[in-house]
Parts: C-alpha cells; structure tokens; sequence
C-alpha cells in the first residue's frame, strides 16, 4: 500500500503508534538518569584562628567510599571573620579518597581531601557519621581535636 491511497486515518493511528513507542522508549532512560543522582554530604564548623574570631568552613562531599575516585569530589569554602588583613575567601574544588587508620586507630576512617591545581591537602577523621575532625597530615589527631570539627548538615 502506497502513501496515496492508504486512509488518513490508518496513517494517524500509525503516527500515533511510532510517537507511543518512541516516548516509552526514552522513558526508562531519562527516569535512570534521575536514579543515578550523586549524593552529597555538606558539613560545617567554625575553627579557631590566631588572628581573626575564627575560619568558617564549608565542605560539601559528593560520590560514595565504593565509587571510583574521579567520581568522588569534593568543594571547600573558607572564609575568615574580621581578619585584621581581609584574605580572600578560600575556594577549593578537587577530589577525596578514603584512608584506612591512624596512628592510634588501625580502624579509623579518614577523608584526604585534595584540590585540583595549587592548594593544601586537608585531612578529616570521620568521629561518626555527623562529624569529621580536621587532623594533621601524618592523621593524628591536634590536642584541641573538638575545636577543629565539622557538623554534618541535614
């Protein structure tokens, strides 16, 4: 049957058809691209500063400990209050690893949290799931460890 003598009808319901079978198509695709959401973690806290009332920091971590780790990123944001030399803010993008232990905790968990390009690697010890403790790069833990935490935000 050619175009021309095919009933207008016949072809709208076959336009139809093509249109229905296209959209059930695309669905699952678009509905598992909102599945594989990445998920993020904000924490914040407030640590102490020798010349300022203190540095206000913001991480937020996104991606899981099973990811791969190009998937697991991480933004850092500090800012320091009524610092006499008003730094900049500092902003830091990059990506984070999972590392087994420390010196007095074989068990412990700490986050590596390095930035892409020119910037210091931070180091946190996961205390539980609401709060990471900055400690030094060897991971042991500062004398004022409950000066130096971040609460996890809901």
């Amino acid at each position: 049957m050619n175009l021309k003598t095919m009933p207008l009808k016949g072809l709208f319901a076959g336009s139809a058809m093509l249109a229905l079978l296209a959209g059930c198509a695309a669905g699952p695709m678009e509905q598992g691209e909102q599945v594989a959401q990445t998920p993020e973690v904000n924490y914040q806290g407030t640590l102490p500063c020798r010349n300022c009332d203190g540095i206000d920091l913001d991480v937020v971590m996104s991606g899981e400990e099973t990811d791969a780790a190009e998937a697991r990123t991480f933004t850092l944001n500090a800012t320091y209050r009524n610092h006499p030399q008003n730094p900049p803010d500092e902003n830091y993008t990059g990506n984070w690893e999972v590392l087994d232990g420390t010196p007095s905790d074989p068990d412990a968990t700490v986050y590596e949290l390095t930035p892409n390009g020119d910037g210091q690697v931070y180091y946190f010890l996961r205390i539980d799931p609401q709060t990471l403790e900055l400690i030094d790069p060897e991971r042991r833990r500062f004398e004022n460890g409950e000066m130096l935490r971040l609460q996890r935000q809901s």
